[in-house]
């Protein structure tokens, strides 16, 4: 199948290296000449603008930093709606909110194309490993036409019913996300002031009732956990200003049905404040630094 795909940062470089795996022609466009060229080289046709990449695409797919950038891809003057043939369906992999998904839809359906909204769990090694779980919004119709080009990126394709509940679904996952980091670093941060070996700390958490990704893949104390963002200065990963505005869209969506989240309002307090600190680029385990004593950055897992 060809396949126009906007947006290669550390999510979408990797997706959309999997679609190439797969077998399928792509055609590729970001801001970043160099993100293009590595996938030039690996076998995609480089697009010069978001229409040139839709121009000949039997599905077109989006992954982009948020809502501003997903409208203006789709409707700027070399855009994909300048470029894409009626009955090519949309795929929007970006987690932005359900009202700018409905406003995407509307406007393609004019065209006469669906919009599927299909935002992603499983992070930068379920992308270069093809294993993100998707959570797809749209017609029945839309999710069977899209599902078999989700797949190659891919293990858990989910509908999750009309367009829009494919964001709502995400946002709902980052929002326990956000809460259950800064619970483990909380965890964590008082089990190492009061003495125990955080590495211990780590595996009787993880073998009992507190256990939960954050702790048992994501652990936020260096050493626990040897592949963490963590034990590698928290570089790479899910980086804190993108958990920040997760949590906005997720109290913001709240907001609009008058529906208390207590605890998402905390979290989101503390990521601001690591974004605030100059923290923004590191992963989002890196609130734990909130909590540690005197800021002590351990290099392993000992107590001190």
């Amino acid at each position: 199948m060809k396949i126009g795909f906007i947006g290669l940062g550390n999510m979408g470089a990797p997706m959309a290296l999997n679609l190439l795996k797969a077998g399928h022609a792509v055609s590729v466009f970001d801001l970043s000449a160099q993100a293009v060229r590595t996938l030039a080289d690996a076998g995609a046709q480089a697009a010069g603008s978001p229409r040139a990449a839709a121009s000949e695409a039997e599905c077109v797919i989006t992954m982009l930093p948020a809502a501003p950038h997903v409208r203006s891809v789709l409707t700027a003057d070399d855009g994909i709606l300048a470029g894409i043939a009626p009955g090519v369906p949309i795929v929007d992999s970006s987690t932005i909110d359900p009202a700018t998904v409905k406003a995407c839809a509307e406007l393609a359906a004019r065209h006469g194309n669906a919009f599927v909204d299909a935002p992603v769990s499983g992070g930068t090694g379920g992308a270069a490993t093809g294993t993100l779980t998707f959570m797809v919004g749209g017609s029945a119709s839309a999710y069977e036409q899209v599902k078999p080009v989700l797949s190659a990126m891919g293990t858990n394709i989910v509908h999750c019913g009309d367009t829009g509940t494919g964001q709502v679904a995400k946002i709902c996952n980052n929002l326990v996300l956000g809460i259950s980091m800064a619970g483990v670093a909380e965890a964590m941060s008082l089990g190492e002031a009061l003495g125990i070996d955080t590495k211990v700390l780590g595996g009787i958490i993880n073998t009992s009732t507190g256990r939960c990704w954050s702790s048992d893949t994501y652990n936020p104390m260096p050493g626990v956990i040897d592949s963490a963002p963590s034990s590698r200065g928290y570089s790479g990963g899910f980086g804190t200003d993108l958990m920040l505005k997760d949590l906005g869209l997720a109290t913001d969506a709240a907001r609009s049905v008058r529906q208390p989240v207590y605890l998402g309002a905390l979290a989101q307090q503390l990521y601001q404040t690591m974004s605030t600190h100059g923290a923004g680029r590191l992963d989002f385990s890196a609130v734990i630094r909130l909590y540690r004593q005197d800021g002590r950055e351990a290099s392993g897992g000992g107590a001190r």
